[in-house]
């Protein structure tokens, strides 16, 4: 028979009767409660019972403090030859529905019982303790379960450039607990030049391992340092599937190392920093640190020592600091939404689907209290007006976006392929394998870009595959397969030899991927400093660039008409062809996907790509050649290189592939060559 949950009330006597007899079988763990006390409970809407087959085989028994908004859970019994069935989870998820708008569920043990792990398995973590009231002065821990709801501290946006979560090993010797080298390294993090650089916080295994410690005093002085670090509590179902993918990765990595409960413990501490949105984890745990690679593979958690956070926090911050560097150069802003500000967004972003102003609102603020470091990213023009919002968070190998909106704006359609663009190179960054863009009401400018974008559309929302891959189809095709797999998806297989367009298409359906043994030919085009500054920023301007051309994803280019054999669809290498100083000299920056070669009257031109193009009309005529005519390469989705690639590396790429390369004018190259000299400019330094 299934397990049923009931309100009890005060008139429903014979149900309170077998109540107050289960109690009384289990007084020496419950204590004495009298009939009328039940009874009271009962009429507060404080009773609920566990009945299977008409027998009363559970119940929990709770307070509803006017002055507290939380739930004072009293007792949770269960009949001990019912135990095993999940009653007491039903219970509890019982109280969590009826009373969602309470912060938490609160309650106390004795320590003695040795009940921490059933808490422990209910969701609840140990959040202090106190002294019984009884002769012999029993210590009762406390234990919370969190419903969700936001504190005076949950919404505090952290001014520091890198937020990390730290382990007990590091805890400790903040506290001045443990070895004399401990200390002094763990507390090297409380210099004062790093306290506007790091900010540190704690997830709830931190708790359960300050629980485990036998003296009551030293407890009490682990826990008062606690209020100087950042709480973040993540989602137990998520942390739950995450650990699981730890242990799993685990086993099968390092075979010969055994999972047991200390292993595990370590391995939450990955997975609770992973799904806060954190990718720092400090630890001076040496076991820890030997399963850096899994923390890393699996959940993108990058594990590191109090000393390395301390010699190299400009590296780690760019784990997680972001700002849209394609905004860079333009009269564009990125800011992070400010807590309190998220009613004054409701009138600049379409709310028909969400029902109201303020259910748009709230929905934003749930982001700032549910556990999970989300950034909420604003997009202001030069006006200040707000024309673009979202949030993301990296949850291992995927980017997630719950919310994605567009402000009507002249430039609304430009920013939403922007933005789209954007989130695939900040999931690139991250090494994120997939984009989960989950707002339920995307804007239109945005669902209409997102098909062109290979994202794919479900019940869900909408996924794209990121393949970072440079090589032979059948590789590409492997990894992406690869990747879908694991979100239950499928993804076509391409063969070599493809169609120019088809592999066109691929690369952009699973950019950043890159196809070499297909159709798709490679050109690279020498420019001068002054237009790639322009184009690209690269090197960058002082002087903004136009609004349109500084967020668009397409862009043209002029030179002399004569033909190089070029075709499109094609790739394009961008070579800055003069030095810009001593310091920067030739050298490759980047390449694009050319979309368009056309030769006209450079007045056609000009008035057909005005909008695209950098150049006036009389420096589109000058590049005319004896035959009048010029041409314009248009072409999009550029990506500058992390590393640019120097005019002798460039040489010397090529004659190892056995090729001569002319750097005069536009030139067609080997798609070989364009894989090396693409390797090389993301080359990890």
């Amino acid at each position: 028979m299934a397990i049923k949950v009931l309100p009890v009330t005060g008139e429903q006597s014979e149900l309170l009767g077998a109540v107050i007899a289960l109690g009384d079988r289990y007084t020496k763990f419950l204590g004495l409660l009298t009939p009328p006390a039940y009874r009271k409970h009962a009429d507060d809407g404080g009773l609920l019972v566990a009945v299977e087959d008409e027998e009363v085989v559970g119940y929990a028994l709770f307070g509803l403090p006017k002055r507290n908004l939380h739930v004072r859970l009293a007792h949770l019994c269960v009949a001990e030859e019912h135990r095993g069935k999940g009653i007491a989870r039903l219970l509890v998820e019982e109280i969590r529905e009826r009373h969602t708008h309470r912060l938490g569920i609160r309650a106390k043990c004795r320590r003695d019982y040795g009940l921490g792990a059933m808490w422990t398995g209910l969701g609840f973590i140990p959040k202090g303790e106190s002294l019984g009231r009884g002769q012999d002065k029993e210590t009762l821990d406390t234990w919370w379960l969190d419903l969700g709801h936001e504190d005076l501290f949950t919404e505090a946006q952290s001014d520091a450039l890198l937020v990390a979560a730290v382990d007990h090993s590091v805890f400790a010797g903040l506290r001045g607990v443990g070895e004399e080298r401990a200390i002094k390294e763990a507390q090297a993090l409380e210099a004062g030049w790093l306290a506007d650089l790091v900010e540190f916080a704690f997830t709830p295994q931190l708790l359960h391992d300050v629980h485990q410690i036998e003296g009551r005093e030293e407890r009490q002085h682990q826990r008062a340092g606690l209020a100087g670090l950042r709480s973040l509590s993540p989602r137990t179902t998520v942390v739950a599937t995450r650990h699981k993918e730890l242990v799993a990765a685990v086993r099968k990595v390092l075979p010969d190392v055994p999972v047991e409960d200390q292993l595990r413990g370590r391995l939450r501490y990955v997975a609770e920093t992973s799904c806060a949105g954190l990718q720092v984890l400090v630890t001076r745990d040496p076991e820890l640190g030997r399963l850096a690679d899994v923390a890393w593979d699996v959940a993108r958690v990058k594990v590191a020592s109090p000393a390395a956070v301390t010699m190299h926090v400009d590296e780690l911050r760019q784990a997680q600091l972001y700002r849209p560097a394609d905004l860079m150069g333009t009269a564009f802003s990125a800011e992070e939404v400010a807590p309190g500000s998220e009613e004054e967004l409701v009138a600049f972003f379409d709310q028909s689907g969400d029902g109201s102003g303020p259910a748009f609102a709230e929905r934003l603020k749930e982001l700032s209290r549910d556990g999970v470091l989300w950034r909420r990213e604003l997009l202001r023009d030069g006006g200040g007006r707000p024309v673009a919002l979202y949030a993301w968070a990296l949850d291992g190998r995927t980017l997630n976006v719950p919310i994605l909106r567009t402000a009507t704006h002249p430039l609304e359609e430009t920013l939403a392929r922007q933005l789209l663009f954007l989130l695939k190179r900040l999931g690139r960054e991250r090494e994120a394998q997939a984009i989960r863009i989950a707002d339920p009401y995307v804007s239109a400018a945005a669902v209409e870009a997102a098909g062109a974008d290979g994202f794919t559309e479900d019940e869900g929302g909408f996924t794209a595959l990121l393949v970072d891959v440079c090589g032979p189809a059948a590789v590409v095709s492997e990894a992406a397969g690869e990747i879908a797999g694991r979100m239950g998806r499928t993804a076509p297989r391409l063969g070599p030899g493809a169609s120019a367009e088809i592999a066109s298409v691929a690369e952009r359906v699973l950019w950043p991927a890159k196809l070499i043994d297909t159709a798709l030919p490679s050109f690279i085009a020498p420019v001068k400093p002054r237009w790639s500054t322009e184009l690209f920023n690269v090197p960058a301007m002082l002087v903004p660039r136009d609004d349109v051309l500084g967020i668009s994803r397409e862009h043209v280019y002029y030179r002399s008409s004569g033909h190089r054999k070029e075709s499109v669809p094609a790739r394009i290498l961008w070579y800055v062809s003069d030095g810009v100083s001593r310091q920067q000299g030739k050298m490759a920056i980047g390449c694009s996907r050319l979309d368009e070669v056309l030769i006209d009257a450079p007045d056609t031109l000009f008035s057909r790509f005005e909008h695209l193009g950098v150049y006036g009309r009389a420096e589109v005529r000058a590049a005319a050649d004896t035959s009048g005519k010029v041409m314009a390469l248009r072409f999009s989705d550029t990506e500058i290189f992390p590393v640019q690639v120097t005019h002798g590396r460039l040489i010397a790429l090529a004659k190892g592939l056995g090729l001569r390369l002319s750097l005069m004018s536009l030139s067609k190259i080997s798609n070989a060559l364009f894989q090396a000299v693409y390797e090389e400019g993301h080359r990890k330094t």
